[in-house]
């Protein structure tokens, strides 16, 4: 669900203050636009670091499980039924793991709302129909399938639990019944559940699986059983949470607050986690006008929603790192144009924002499912938004770095170091512009790799002018640069370019 909030004044303008390389100058070309920022290596610093899994997705329990999830566009009437069904993913695809693996290593988050409801057999035949109190079942082959999964693509599982009525004492109380079950077959399996948040999306508990009339109280009460349960079954495993959405800076359209969520129960959370969306989807009744989309109000979403929890964590939590465990453009299985390049600049530039500002791991909803899978969910073919994941994987590392770089208000600029060459750091310069270029003035030889589409509503991307796909025997292509030589290179009008810089010193 979407995070309405207002955008903190001028947290735009510092949201977009770029973080750059060494010896590099950016300026803003005379008749394009005014001013000129230059970078040296003197000026650039490491200002933080991220979780080696910070990109991360979800696939959601409906997904493992099969059941009716979000319909796809133009598949009868949404306003009367938002769902059809769909069977379960096929972990074991070689394809899958392949694209998959390529992204590790990550997290694989295992959630969402279905989780809430979800039975989980305790052998291997499957009831003919889900236990009183739940609304589907989770076989051991199905589970046994996200841990081979997990395995091959380097990706540590996170998951939450049932919470329905089927997972409760006589009395109402929440019982690990359920959730011991599934920690100890997936120990059998000798994997382990790496994080786990108790419930998804406790403020919409109105219409989320609990009980009706769940409340703060009733949360608070659960909540600390799971994580005293938590403790004995499984000590390594992350106590993630609250996995709120919809709280903002003015009066928020949710149920249940999460500052009297984390009131009733904290301290006791080793990750705080919140979820965020831009918008709804037209499934949910919002038709947003795509010519917003590469907007600073869109991007600046991002800011708006982090504030309100980053300002509940310090109050509650402080100090314990933050997880956005669920996000995409839009929720309600995405918008029409998430599945093109057109999601590519706000899929990156969140990651860009929120690393900067110390968000330690961003798990997109989802890997392989709707319109905001990163793959097709039939084919799994690449989206845009995959080759902007690979791309974002291969050259941006877990080092942040700033060079106090003023950008011109439609080049968003950020840099880390590059994960795997010493010394070397790359810079992702974003021109949401659809008519304007911009002048990049390097002083030393860097590597480009542009993204760019024949347009923005398309569903393939280009690379450096090739367009990407996969190879004839379904393997990823080559990510070939090219060099830019010092002096003054343009950045096309609605083009993603990543330069990579040799030779600096916050690097080595």
């Amino acid at each position: 669900m979407r995070a309405t909030g207002r955008s903190i004044p001028n947290a735009a303008a510092r949201a977009i203050r770029a973080a750059g390389v060494a010896l590099l100058v950016i300026a803003i070309s005379p008749g394009v636009g005014k001013g000129t920022e230059i970078v040296a290596a003197k000026r650039m610093r490491a200002i933080g670091t991220i979780d080696p899994r910070f990109q991360s997705y979800n696939i959601e329990m409906v997904e493992v499980t099969g059941g009716r999830f979000w319909k796809p566009y133009g598949q009868g009437d949404m306003k009367r039924d938002r769902y059809a069904y769909r069977p379960p993913i096929d972990l074991a695809n070689a394809h899958l793991r392949k694209l998959a693996a390529a992204l590790g290593p990550a997290y694989v988050r295992v959630s969402g709302t279905w989780a809430n409801a979800t039975f989980f057999a305790g052998n291997d035949g499957t009831p003919a129909a889900p236990p009183a109190g739940f609304n589907t079942v989770l076989t051991r082959t199905q589970w046994r399938g996200v841990v081979d999964f997990a395995g091959v693509a380097d990706a540590e599982i996170m998951t939450s639990f049932a919470v329905s009525p089927g997972s409760r004492d006589t009395d109402g109380t929440w019982a690990p019944d359920q959730a011991q079950r599934l920690v100890d077959f997936t120990r059998s399996l000798g994997s382990h559940i790496a994080a786990a948040e108790f419930m998804n999306e406790p403020t919409l508990a109105a219409n989320n699986g609990p009980p009706v009339g769940y409340d703060a109280n009733a949360y608070s009460r659960d909540f600390k059983i799971f994580r005293a349960w938590m403790k004995r079954a499984s000590p390594g495993t992350l106590i993630v949470g609250p996995a709120s959405v919809g709280d903002s800076a003015s009066p928020a359209a949710v149920g249940i607050h999460t500052r009297d969520l984390l009131a009733a129960s904290s301290p006791g959370l080793d990750r705080v986690s919140y979820h965020h969306y831009n918008t709804l989807s037209p499934r949910c009744g919002v038709h947003d006008d795509p010519a917003h989309a590469l907007s600073e109000d869109w991007f600046s979403r991002t800011d708006a929603a982090l504030a309100v929890y980053r300002g509940l964590r310090d109050e509650f939590e402080p100090g314990k790192p933050i997880w956005l465990t669920e996000t995409a453009d839009a929720a309600c299985g995405g918008n029409p144009w998430d599945a093109t390049f057109l999601d590519s600049f706000r899929y990156l530039d969140q990651l860009g924002r929120l690393a900067k500002a110390g968000v330690q791991v961003v798990m997109h909803n989802t890997l392989a499912a709707s319109d905001y899978g990163l793959l097709d969910e039939k084919t799994f073919r690449p989206r845009p938004n995959y080759w902007a994941a690979l791309l974002w994987h291969r050259l941006m590392g877990t080092t942040v770095l700033d060079t106090r770089m003023a950008s011109a208000l439609t080049v968003h600029a950020y840099a880390h170091c590059h994960p795997t060459t010493k010394g070397a750091a790359s810079v992702l310069l974003i021109n949401t512009s659809q008519h304007g270029s911009h002048a990049v003035t390097l002083a030393a030889r860097a590597d480009r790799y542009t993204l760019r589409a024949r347009h923005l509503q398309s569903a393939s991307v280009q690379l450096n002018g090739t367009t990407l796909a996969l190879t004839a025997s379904d393997d990823l292509p080559r990510l070939v640069p090219r060099a830019a030589q010092a002096g003054q290179i343009r950045l096309a009008p609605a083009s993603i370019t990543f330069l990579v810089i040799q030779d600096v010193a916050a690097c080595r």
